[in-house]
């Protein structure tokens, strides 16, 4: 499936940088000008080349970015109107996420700039997340940054563009992967989140009582391997008492996953918000949620409320823009052209792994491919 904005009736000012997002099983292409316009943006899907295994293969979705970069890169220039030669800068994730499909991406995004004589930038997927809210709203530095996708759980200060302090991260999985595993232990398909979503709304959460990983505990970090043990419990426990799991029990194990979720995300933001005032050494400040999970209604709802409720500001992306998209991928690199128009990453290689905060000392995923978070 393939989605595209309407470019804007006011004539967008240069730079124009083209974005290009390869990094797990969505194949995205977008252009945004300094003015902060979407002039053209494609994504298209690959749930449908997945949704068999239950999961990302990467193999078979780095063949498929092969297939279709390429198109989605043209057809964002002739929705934008331009030409490879008005084109500023060309940026392309570079990591973290599937070694094959960032390969497809990096060396894509690097010939079209070989072609077009301009500059390369290479964008942490991350960042992407990290800055796509300052696309849409006018939000200043520093701010509060909860970064929840399926491969990423973390709390951040936000003081500038490549400026970031990691105050608390997964001790274990992320909460998407939470999402994603209790959706395929209940069969409720790929991908899991929208799944567990919309179980819940029609659930009981108070029906089961599931743990709250490190509530009330010191520190910002999360853990979410516990959680997902008591899910598969919980359902073993109902098909033994009721000979097999009924269409309710799906329903309640996901409202009370959902809420424990939130629970959890909650009480760790809170210790951030305390961190984070300390440290700005000022009462009102923005809390910027982004990621795939942001795109969940209930945990959105719930994380605005923590924020008003401790003098925060809320912001997110639109539901659009919180998964996986070429125009936060453009939006990182014009931010990058910006704060330096002489940026050359071309030597730059894809990286499997890549942190937001290079100092953190790495809680998982230590070794030799580096930090994981």
């Amino acid at each position: 499936m393939t989605q595209a904005t309407e470019t804007p009736d006011k004539k967008p000012q240069r730079p124009f940088v083209l974005g290009i997002e390869t990094s797990c099983d969505e194949t995205a292409a977008a252009i945004v000008s300094a003015d902060k316009q979407i002039l053209a943006h494609q994504v298209l899907s690959q749930i449908d080349d997945h949704s068999e295994y239950g999961g990302v293969v990467p193999e078979i979705a780095a063949r498929q970015h092969i297939s279709n970069l390429d198109h989605l890169v043209a057809g964002v220039l002739k929705d934008a109107n331009i030409s490879m030669a008005d084109l500023d800068a060309v940026a392309a994730t570079t990591g973290p996420g599937l070694v094959g499909g960032l390969m497809v991406g990096v060396m894509t995004a690097k010939a079209v700039a070989r072609a077009a004589g301009k500059p390369y930038v290479a964008v942490n997927h991350l960042e992407g997340h990290a800055l796509t809210a300052r696309l849409v709203e006018d939000i200043k530095f520093p701010y509060l940054l909860l970064l929840v996708s399926g491969g990423h759980c973390q709390l951040l200060s936000v003081s500038g563009v490549g400026k970031y302090k990691r105050l608390g991260t997964t001790i274990d999985d992320a909460v998407g992967e939470a999402f994603d595993k209790t959706a395929k232990l209940l069969g409720l398909g790929y991908p899991g989140g929208p799944a567990v979503e919309k179980e819940a709304v029609k659930g009981n959460p108070t029906r089961f009582k599931l743990p709250r990983p490190l509530i009330g505990k010191p520190g910002c970090d999360f853990s979410f391997s516990g959680l997902k043990t008591a899910v598969r419990r919980t359902a073993e426990a109902c098909v033994k008492e009721r000979g097999a799991l009924y269409a309710d029990d799906r329903a309640d194990i996901c409202a009370a996953f959902q809420t424990t979720i939130a629970a959890c995300l909650t009480n760790r933001l809170k210790n951030a918000i305390k961190l984070f005032r300390e440290e700005a050494g000022t009462d009102t400040l923005p809390l910027v949620v982004a990621g795939g999970v942001a795109a969940n209604k209930y945990l959105r709802a719930e994380l605005q409320k923590t924020a008003l409720d401790n003098n925060m500001t809320f912001h997110a992306p639109p539901l659009a823009l919180c998964t996986d998209n070429g125009a936060m991928i453009a939006w990182a690199g014009m931010e990058r052209f910006l704060d330096d128009p002489s940026i050359d990453d071309f030597e730059m290689a894809p990286r499997a792994r890549w942190p937001l905060d290079s100092t953190a000392i790495p809680l998982v995923g230590k070794g030799k491919k580096g930090a994981k978070a």
